[in-house]
């Protein structure tokens, strides 16, 4: 299974298993230790999460399981997210959804994770989604304290544009690893707002969360939709590909940005479609092919 480096010393699977769903598959304790250890067996050792994912309750569930085998926790990476406030029975006193990027929040923030995962430790903290109300040096010294502490190693962004990546990367002496953000066939926001270009400027490597555009590229309903999935189905066939997710994966890694599609599945079946992936042999003219399904019109 291929690794890449986000820092001298943070090293990720290719591919990354996401749990934004994981209250939807329904897994006990002990089924869900089995899909985390097949999906180490498969090279999959990075694993994604957040704060409100499953109305808060996914970090939880992720960490009783791998309470059954602790020593698994030296073998994986844990990603999570904070930052934003939802609207929550958890918090009933909450009016309405807003982030919060205080120092205090951020670290209670954390706190309460490495309390959820049962950890001492969390490999890579995101800041979830850019806020209009941010102040950096508030961020940068809650970074400085959870790096100090040994609480969280790499910290990170999701959603961020370059502007934004630059303006907190200007107050904080803790190198940003990485920005998580939409990336699929059928969402080419990143390639147009600047990122892809700053990402390579700068080598940071992204991570892609919902790289099958939440199942509508298998499942087309849009002109648009049907228009990228007729291109993938041929695709496919002259590469001898069965499944649509594996030459959509695949397209993602061949871009030189080096991107990290995030599989939200619970089917270990899935799983190994992505890692199938890193091993097809996609040409440059195929996915310029995918590309400009995607975006309607021929290259200038």
């Amino acid at each position: 299974m291929n690794t890449i480096k986000l820092s001298n010393d943070l090293k990720i699977s290719r591919i990354i298993h996401g749990h934004w769903r994981l209250t939807d598959w329904n897994l006990n304790n002990q089924e869900l230790l089995k899909l985390t250890q097949q999906s180490i067996e498969l090279g999959i050792t990075t694993f994604d999460h957040a704060d409100i994912y499953g109305n808060y309750s996914c970090e939880k569930l992720f960490g009783d399981a791998l309470a059954l085998k602790p020593s698994l926790r030296k073998d994986i990476q844990l990603i999570t997210k904070c930052g934003i406030k939802l609207i929550s029975d958890k918090f009933p006193s909450r009016e309405l959804k807003y982030y919060d990027y205080s120092f205090d929040y951020i670290i209670s923030s954390v706190e309460n994770s490495l309390k959820n995962f049962q950890t001492d430790y969390i490999d890579v903290l995101l800041l979830h989604r850019p806020s209009p109300f941010f102040n950096p040096e508030e961020v940068a010294k809650a970074f400085s304290f959870l790096k100090e502490s040994g609480k969280v190693l790499h910290f990170g962004v999701s959603n961020f544009t370059p502007q934004q990546f630059e303006a907190l990367a200007a107050y904080t002496d803790e190198k940003l690893v990485t920005n998580q953000v939409e990336v699929s066939p059928l969402c080419l926001e990143h390639f147009n707002n600047g990122n892809m270009d700053y990402f390579l400027q700068k080598n940071i490597k992204p991570m892609a969360w919902s790289p099958l555009a939440g199942g509508q590229l298998l499942n087309p309903s849009t002109k648009k939709e049907q228009r990228i999935f007729n291109t993938l189905t041929q695709i496919a066939n002259e590469l001898n590909i069965n499944t649509i997710d594996t030459l959509i994966y695949s397209w993602l890694l061949k871009h030189p940005a080096t991107i990290s599609p995030i599989v939200g599945t619970q089917k270990i079946e899935r799983l190994k479609n992505a890692v199938d992936a890193l091993t097809v042999d996609m040409s440059l003219e195929q996915w310029f092919k995918i590309y400009t399904a995607s975006t309607g019109v021929e290259l200038p």
